[in-house]
């Protein structure tokens, strides 16, 4: 597959899970890719590797993409790297769940920065270059969470509607200049977060489910893959759901 040949992609948080199959996807289709990570070099070497491991082009930049020193340092380091910016996955993110009685303002705070900051100010530097050269690709990864809210996530299913919110806002905003901005709303994935949870909260989940089953990090990165390229350059604005069924 080569359908995002010559294209440049940043993916934040492209270290694990659901990241790191989007960098791998766009990789095999032909993009280079920026791994980003906070925290887990080793791992975003490791994907970075078996990028390069089968022909493709990748490199990890370190930020904390949830400060707009962060931020526009990862996009920055793109530009430097590969001299320009064609898609922008904002796939970083983190939980802090709690009964709202419970939570704690600080919990509150951080998954607010680290999932719905982190997606504006990774957008607003990223969108200044594509601006300049007329076409870009913003995916933004939301959660069902987002659109049907989530007893114990108020925080999270805050954050998450909020990128649904900046979807649109921003689809509008820079629709001018041929740069489509969109969303992608996993429901439970199979992660290694998941394998964690509770059996009986998982059969609860999949039998729930349209399909029976949870959907899988390679078919989040499939929809991703597929709104970073030009065949669904008229698509805009929109949340994509990809959750086998959950949220219908």
């Amino acid at each position: 597959m080569s359908q995002l040949a010559d294209r440049v992609a940043i993916v934040t948080g492209g270290s694990r899970g659901i990241g790191r199959a989007i960098a791998l996807e766009l990789a095999k289709r032909g993009a280079k890719v920026v791994v980003n990570y906070n925290a887990s070099a080793d791992a975003a070497n490791a994907v970075v590797e078996e990028i390069k491991a089968a022909g493709g082009d990748a490199t990890a930049v370190q930020a904390d993409v949830s400060t707009e020193e962060g931020a526009n340092a990862l996009i920055k380091a793109g530009n430097d790297t590969y001299g320009k910016i064609d898609i922008l996955v904002n796939n970083a993110g983190t939980t802090r769940d709690n009964v709202i009685m419970m939570m704690k303002a600080d919990d509150f705070d951080t998954v607010i920065q680290t999932n719905l900051r982190s997606t504006w100010l990774c957008s607003k530097a990223a969108v200044k270059s594509m601006m300049r050269k007329r076409y870009g690709r913003v995916i933004n990864i939301t959660s069902i969470s987002g659109l049907l809210g989530q007893g114990g996530q108020t925080n999270y299913s805050a954050s998450k509607a909020g990128i649904v919110g900046l979807t649109k806002a921003l689809a509008k905003e820079v629709g001018g200049r041929s740069i489509t901005v969109n969303a992608v709303a996993p429901g439970f994935v199979e992660t290694d977060l998941t394998r964690d949870l509770p059996e009986d909260l998982i059969k609860q989940v999949t039998d729930f489910s349209a399909l029976g089953r949870l959907a899988s990090p390679e078919e989040i990165a499939y929809a991703v893959a597929f709104l970073a390229s030009d065949e669904a350059a008229a698509i805009t604005g929109q949340v994509l759901t990809v959750d086998a069924g959950t949220a219908i």
